[in-house]
């Protein structure tokens, strides 16, 4: 899930910003500190959103940077099991395709894409045997995610397609237009049968 922190903390300003403005300086920092960073508490880092505090700065012997008692906002990623997320396919491959959730992939195994008999095609997409269901690069995606390891680097993202209202966008408005032509076609059909009686 994505959600802002609001964090308490000192901050290590090096010598190379001391020609910005405090809060400018900090900001810069934070923004280098935390690019990339990835941790199983704070999740993803997106953004650093603001500087909202500035206090006093204190210098330490033997070392050229200023610290700052500061509070700031960071906007995360927090992949949280049975959440829902909607990415585009990055990646097909034999066993499964990945998805780009933004701040990072998850993958899809192949038995968990649809559900099908699903196969790898020539055309580097999955394809459903009974549906004729077909999964490429570009495609968008509605899944939920069901496994998440933050053993490695970038955490490991489990997703699975396999529910009713998920799975490539096209499919979910299929199926939502079909369960219209059926409700409608029921509504018709009772109407009439209630005309009968009369």
């Amino acid at each position: 899930m994505f959600c802002v922190l609001d964090i308490d903390d000192y901050v290590r300003v090096e010598p190379e910003l001391f020609n910005l403005a405090t809060k400018d300086a900090i900001k810069q920092q934070l923004e280098k500190q935390y690019a990339d960073y990835i941790d199983e508490d704070f999740g993803s880092v997106i953004a650093v959103l603001d500087v909202s505090r500035v206090g006093d700065g204190i210098l330490i012997p033997e070392d050229p940077a200023a610290y700052y008692d500061s509070s700031f906002k960071l906007l995360v990623f927090k992949p949280e099991l049975q959440e829902l997320v909607f990415g585009k396919i990055s990646q097909i491959t034999n066993f499964g395709a990945f998805l780009d959730l933004g701040s990072m992939e998850a993958m899809i195994h192949i038995s968990q894409t649809m559900d099908d008999y699903v196969t790898f095609s020539k055309a580097n997409s999955l394809l459903g045997r009974s549906s004729k269901r077909a999964l490429k690069k570009g495609d968008l995606c509605l899944a939920r995610i069901v496994a998440v390891s933050f053993r490695t680097t970038p955490p490991k993202l489990g997703l699975t397609m396999r529910q009713p209202g998920l799975g490539k966008i096209d499919w979910i408005n299929d199926e939502k237009r079909k369960a219209k032509l059926l409700a409608e076609k029921a509504a018709r059909a009772a109407s009439g049968k209630t005309k009968k009686k009369k």
